[in-house]
């Protein structure tokens, strides 16, 4: 990896990926956000990050259907995607993982932890 790393946001609301994109800004990461699965595809057809923070609930396309569709991909199956969810129900880390995302942090994001939380999953790619 050259630089900071590079962390595609995923995110249906705006206020979410806004405040994810500054903290995670402000700890010197480069940022790009995408408001939906087509958009995100597109920028994923430009580029790759070194790491996807994906919305598990989005309209249209939901964030595992788009996480399955990038790991079938050859071209995007080794980038790591992390669910960001407020789901807490049991069974809904499973889904996540069966998916195929490395993990998941929970919504709403704790803005003094979150930093760490994905330089966690940056170090284990």
């Amino acid at each position: 990896m050259n630089g900071p790393a590079l962390i595609l946001i995923v995110e249906d609301n705006e206020a979410n990926r806004l405040l994810a994109g500054a903290v995670l800004e402000r700890e010197g990461y480069r940022v790009e956000m995408a408001g939906n699965a087509q958009e995100a595809l597109d920028m994923l057809a430009i580029g790759s990050p070194d790491l996807i923070l994906m919305d598990v609930q989005m309209p249209g396309m939901d964030g595992l259907t788009l996480t399955r569709r990038l790991k079938s991909n050859t071209r995007t199956a080794d980038i790591p995607v992390v669910a960001l969810t407020a789901l807490a129900m049991t069974g809904d880390r499973e889904l996540t993982l069966e998916a195929g995302c490395s993990g998941y942090i929970s919504k709403p994001i704790n803005t003094r932890t979150f930093a760490a939380e994905v330089a966690r999953f940056l170090s284990s790619v």
